[in-house]
């Protein structure tokens, strides 16, 4: 698809919807200029057919005939008459016209237009006739004229036609001219609204340009994007704007964390890598004894093998975050059985250090009701035992000997909450606010003593986002750590309590 200009767009697209306005108001202006300039015409031509009729006068014969008196007539000369008698007798007519036997006469074209009577009962029937190349409008009026009225028996009645007509050429001139008049103004019009929309819309548009130029300087190494204070006060284009500021912070900070976790990684790495090579470096020294060269190896296997657990979770944090959001309710995890399982892998390292995990399930449903059925979380089961299997090795690897690692489950309306609760050295409250971001330590000197990668609660955070739950950590020095993690629970679940 070609690109193309929204104002033109516009522009065009408005004059020719009102050209199309200008077109129909033309027609039907021109309609009743017609009818009205052709009504008036028709009253001209009764008018003079009326002048005509009184030019009827008394012969003074003794037949008591009629005449017509060309004195008394001024009919222009390109208009046509004829006045009979009703014997068929013609008394008069003009000289430019053959008389009305033409009208149905073979060489002319005839069309009979109107008929009606007027106020005075005298008949009235209207032509188009041809003559030449010209169409005439005649007009046949009937009168009555009385001679010598002072007579007995009131004088004699003559009965008399008159066909009146005139060219009808003048007519269409003066409704060609309204039309004229009317096209022109229209084009005027067309003319001046076309500069005005164009104008009016290069303005109206001026906050939309001015947003996509402050669009156009965002780039992948400046993220600064200031849009103007015009487009935000619009209220077509606050919306956008608003979208736009929150994708670009979006997207800015997770090129950020990408940065951040790309130079977290190369760092881990060429420290484990670094710490590999002087290993070797130091066994190679000098002369060792097969228990030296035995030591050494297996230093390096340990960090050969924490590069490996590195690298893992890297690509796991990575599936997670590929993963969708919100998954189904088909998904379901049985809590108890699962946090069970995982507490039964760990049993034995717990047990090293004398650590007993003890698992605590709340009967209420956080409403007071009573339950014994399973808890349930919409998440997957293999997810959510690596969720607590990260958790519960973290209070573990941080708590001291003999201390005790409680766990408690509970629901809570439409959520599932696990508790679990340490006895370890804490976390500081500095570090708090960025516990959960990649390659996060709260004592980085610890790392290598108890295997830590800064991964775990990344990873954590990332599980339980995919499925719209929370994870929250609260701790205090020499006191313990609280994580307190919250899951919804499937739909059919919710219903009617516990399922």
């Amino acid at each position: 698809m070609k690109p193309y200009s929204l104002t033109r767009r516009l522009i065009w697209i408005v004059l020719l919807i009102e050209l199309i306005s200008a077109l129909c108001v033309t027609a039907v202006a021109v309609v009743y200029e017609e009818h009205m300039h052709f009504r008036a015409f028709d009253i001209l031509l009764r008018g003079r057919a009326d002048s005509v009729l009184g030019a009827v006068q008394d012969s003074e014969d003794e037949e008591d005939n009629v005449m017509l008196d060309g004195s008394e007539l001024s009919a222009p000369p390109e208009d046509i008459y004829e006045v009979k008698e009703s014997t068929g007798r013609v008394i008069g007519k003009s000289s430019n016209w053959a008389g009305s036997d033409s009208i149905r006469g073979e060489g002319h074209n005839e069309t009979r237009a109107a008929r009606h009577r007027s106020n005075d009962a005298a008949n009235e029937e209207f032509y188009h006739l041809s003559i030449g190349d010209r169409t005439y409008k005649v007009v046949q009026i009937t009168g009555l004229r009385v001679v010598d009225p002072g007579k007995k028996n009131g004088g004699v009645r003559r009965y008399v036609t008159v066909y009146y007509g005139a060219p009808v050429h003048r007519v269409w001139e003066a409704v060609f001219r309204s039309a004229g008049f009317y096209a022109a103004s229209s084009i005027l019009v067309l003319a001046f609204t076309g500069i005005l929309m164009s104008w009016l819309l290069n303005r109206g548009l001026a906050p939309l340009r001015e947003l996509a130029a402050s669009a156009g300087k965002v780039s992948a190494t400046s993220w600064s994007f200031y849009p103007p204070q015009r487009a935000r006060m619009t209220r077509e284009l606050a919306p956008l704007v608003s979208a736009m500021e929150s994708v670009l912070g979006g997207l800015e900070q997770s090129f950020e964390q990408q940065k951040r976790f790309v130079g977290d990684a190369a760092h881990e790495l060429k420290t484990a890598v670094a710490v590999v090579k002087s290993s070797l470096q130091l066994v190679s020294m000098k002369q060792r004894t097969p228990a030296e060269y035995e030591a050494g190896l297996e230093r390096c296997l340990v960090d050969c093998a924490r590069m490996e657990a590195m690298v893992g979770q890297m690509l796991t944090l990575a599936r997670i975050e590929e993963t969708p959001t919100a998954p189904s309710d088909d998904v379901a995890t049985n809590i108890d059985a699962a946090i069970e399982d995982v507490r039964q892998e760990l049993e034995t390292m717990a047990e090293v250090r004398n650590i007993p995990i003890l698992i605590h399930r709340a009967e209420t449903d956080g409403n007071g009701n009573l339950g014994g059925s399973p808890l349930l979380a919409r998440i997957d089961p293999e997810r959510f035992k690596l969720l607590c299997a990260n958790l519960l090795m973290n209070a573990i690897q941080h708590s001291p000997a003999d201390a005790v690692i409680r766990v408690k489950l509970k629901r809570l309306g439409a959520l599932a909450e696990i508790e679990i609760r340490d006895q370890g050295d804490g976390i500081d409250p500095a570090d708090l606010p960025r516990i959960f971001e990649r390659f996060a330590r709260s004592d980085p000197s610890r790392s290598r003593n108890t295997g830590g990668t800064g991964l775990g609660l990344a990873i954590c955070k990332a599980i339980t986002d995919r499925v719209q739950g929370t994870i929250e950590i609260q701790s205090a020095r020499n006191v313990g750590t609280i994580v307190v993690v919250h899951l919804p629970i499937p739909s059919d679940s919710i219903v009617g309590g516990w399922r």
